[in-house]
């Protein structure tokens, strides 16, 4: 089965699913462990290709789909799955808040965040609040059926390039702190801040980036207020003295 969770995530959920419960499996006579697994997604496309996944595979099974945190936090204190796939951008509580409350209450409950966000904020908040993978939306459904697998056997499945953000936070060899730190700025504002840095005009950002000299500008705007600069030259001051 192909599923695009991409293109199906612009829309909004229209209704919730009634939860329910089944005791996971315990291997007996050679039959295998089947990880039980909790979907938390508000894009009620998403959720039922996910759960179908699930289903189909001979060691999982999904029998909890909620669309928001709060109705999430209620069943799964009750009947907690193995393994959560939990989205960030959740309305109301969202993925990272779940994950803090119902930590506390299940301790033994895997999370891996399920979410379009690439920001290193965004993936370091899941981390520290008790997720274990961290997996993009556009990934393969292979990918995503593997990855709870390893989560739920004691890995951290992350996607490479988030397992790279990470990697790249952290201290260098030489123990200097890396230089974005202390910007308010996404990886693309920075991105960009460093071609302006370089000397690049609008036309020449547009085209390395590939995209709209229009989007550059919206960023451009966006930088400054996050700085609060007027113009190119503050801003690159600051982004050179990071």
């Amino acid at each position: 089965m192909c599923c695009n969770f991409g293109e199906s995530y612009s829309l909004m959920i229209t209704s919730a699913f009634a939860p329910s419960y089944s005791t996971p499996n315990i291997p007996f006579m050679g039959k295998p462990t089947i990880i039980s697994v909790a979907i938390v997604e508000d894009i009620v496309e998403v959720a039922e290709e996910l759960q179908e996944l699930f289903n189909e595979q001979p060691n999982m099974t999904c029998t909890q789909v909620y669309s928001n945190g709060e109705e999430a936090l209620t069943f799964l204190t009750q009947f907690p799955p193995d393994v959560v796939l939990c989205d960030i951008g959740l309305p109301g509580m969202d993925g990272i808040e779940l994950i803090i409350k119902l930590r506390e209450l299940r301790p033994r409950v895997q999370f891996c965040m399920f979410t379009v966000f690439e920001d290193n904020q965004k993936i370091f908040d899941s981390i520290k609040a008790g997720a274990k993978g961290y997996i993009l939306k556009n990934s393969d459904p292979k990918i995503i059926m593997r990855s709870i697998s390893d989560l739920y056997n004691g890995g951290s499945p992350m996607n490479p390039e988030i397992a790279r953000k990470v990697i790249d936070s952290f201290t260098s060899q030489n123990g200097e702190q890396p230089k974005n730190n202390t910007l308010p700025l996404t990886d693309r504002e920075l991105e960009l801040l460093e071609l302006l840095s370089q000397g690049l005009m609008y036309k020449e950002i547009s085209e390395q980036l590939n995209i709209t000299i229009g989007t550059v500008k919206q960023h451009i705007h966006k930088i400054y207020e996050k700085l609060q600069v007027n113009n190119r030259t503050e801003a690159i001051n600051l982004y050179l003295k990071r």
